[in-house]
């Protein structure tokens, strides 16, 4: 076995990235108070080829020095907008045809493994505050909540993991055809 050198791994320049086609996911960051966070989240948005990263309320916008630390070039290729309100936004998406999807725990959560993606449908996927979560009133206008499960002691997970975990889930349900 060798590791493959940096040339190898076919990695696409910030235009190809631009002129590729996406998978049928929009990141929404409702009020994500950390810098590197958001930058991370950028840097799996590039890995998972999303249309879009929508950056709403107190959440960082790039260019922004933490942001670019972890993101590393990628808030140069992942396309991103700006609300204030995440309510707002969401409304924006839904008149575009978006299934509006929270992550979050809530009473009638799907778990992640249940959840069905279907075939040319798009879909934007809200993650929330790292102690707050989503907010209830963008909750309210959701189309779903998706809970991803988990069997310790914590109730959640730091949300660049969550954003990493949900991506590759709903990509390889994506690919398998569900």
């Amino acid at each position: 076995m060798r590791k493959l050198l940096n040339q190898e791994l076919g990695r696409k320049t910030a235009e190809e990235y631009k002129s590729s086609e996406k998978s049928p996911f929009v990141i929404v960051l409702d009020n994500v108070r950390s810098q590197n966070n958001v930058g991370s989240v950028f840097r799996s948005a590039d890995a998972f080829l999303v249309e879009k990263i929508i950056l709403c309320g107190i959440t960082a916008t790039p260019p922004n020095p933490d942001i670019r630390k972890t993101a590393l070039g990628a808030s140069e290729s992942v396309p991103w907008e700006y609300f204030e309100d995440t309510v707002n936004a969401i409304k924006q998406l839904k008149k575009q045809g978006y299934n509006i999807i929270a992550i979050e725990q809530v009473d009638s959560s799907t778990e992640l493994q249940d959840f069905k993606i279907e075939k040319g449908k798009r879909y934007a996927l809200i993650f929330g505050h790292e102690i707050n979560g989503v907010g209830q009133a963008v909750i309210d206008i959701c189309d779903d909540c998706i809970e991803i499960p988990q069997f310790g002691t914590k109730h959640s997970f730091n949300i660049a993991v969550s954003t990493g975990i949900v991506l590759w889930e709903l990509n390889k349900k994506r690919m398998k055809g569900n």
